[in-house]
């Protein structure tokens, strides 16, 4: 029996040091277990059951942390999504898929995963059939595929159904600022399909939080700060409008521009590392914008005229 996946999904990328995307690079954060016990705690308490990590994130280090504070739990209450990254497999082995699947589970200390996803579109010939496999194993409940384009998606689709598999679940880059899966077609194709559309980086690593502006920039030596700050210029109109919809909605803008995700049919991966984030991804996910709101939103957004597709993304 599939477990039930919460309406967000807590993200774990900024969580643990080290690599070429530790939280220390990429956010600016020094995160360790202790450091996260709270957010954990109140997470689960709240009902926000489901967390997402990958190798990727400081080499395994996110993994590591999730893991030991999820021993503190039933393990059968927690729902664990975590990526294959191509381009840091292994090719001295056999299955470059499976061997990074068995450090991630001994990382997390658990005998599966519910959700694995083939974290990039590098070469979708490689890696697709893999999946198969790791379902028919029992240690994938279920697959995924993470910034795929809508015609890899479908080539995906094509080379698991020979082997009965398909994926359920497609994850990529969604936001008023980054609206690609509107445009393109693939949350319709998702939506057509049964296939769960998880949105990450919704608050675009905070520059939609109503944390950080023109005049209150983001960490100037982080990756993100090297990205956002030089936009913040172009998005106050955007900005202006999210924290008088939270006045009047009375939440926080972070809230508001979670909701605008979920209205869209999305299930938004929130990056936390904080209690109050955790307290805010809660109340969103109770939170209902009306269409006039959700379309002055996206108005403003495009008026805005930024780009922030990562350069891991290629086409997606």
């Amino acid at each position: 029996m599939t477990k039930h996946t919460a309406s967000i999904v807590l993200g774990t990328w900024s969580w643990g040091t080290g690599g070429f995307a530790g939280g220390n690079v990429v956010f600016g954060n020094h995160l360790d277990t202790t450091d996260l016990k709270d957010v954990f705690s109140v997470a689960m308490e709240n009902g926000l059951n489901t967390f997402d990590t990958a190798f990727a994130y400081a080499n395994g280090e996110s993994e590591r942390i999730l893991g030991e504070l999820v021993s503190q739990y039933d393990r059968s209450e927690v729902v664990l999504s975590d990526k294959f990254t191509p381009g840091m497999q292994d090719d001295t082995k056999e299955n470059p898929v499976a061997d990074m699947l068995e450090g991630s589970l001994k990382r997390l200390g658990t005998d599966d995963i519910d959700i694995y996803w083939i974290h990039n579109a590098a070469d979708v010939e490689r890696w697709t059939p893999f999946l198969a496999d790791l379902v028919k194993s029992g240690r994938v409940k279920r697959i995924g595929v993470s910034n795929h384009s809508l015609d890899q998606v479908k080539r995906v689709q094509e080379i698991l159904k020979p082997a009965g598999v398909q994926i359920s679940a497609v994850q990529n880059h969604f936001s008023l600022l980054y609206r690609n899966s509107i445009e393109n077609g693939l949350l319709d194709y998702c939506k057509e399909n049964d296939i769960q559309f998880f949105s990450y980086m919704v608050l675009e690593q905070g520059a939609l939080s109503g944390k950080y502006d023109n005049q209150h920039p983001m960490p100037a030596d982080s990756n993100r700060g090297k990205t956002y700050n030089p936009m913040f210029p172009a998005l106050g109109d955007l900005l202006a409008e999210l924290k008088h919809l939270a006045e009047q909605h009375e939440v926080s803008p972070a809230q508001i521009a979670t909701a605008w995700a979920i209205g869209r049919g999305t299930t938004p991966i929130l990056g936390v590392t904080k209690v109050e984030q955790v307290l805010d991804a809660a109340k969103a996910s109770d939170l209902v914008l009306s269409a006039s709101e959700m379309a002055r939103l996206e108005e403003l957004a495009l008026q805005a005229g930024v780009d922030t597709r990562g350069g891991w993304e290629g086409q997606a």
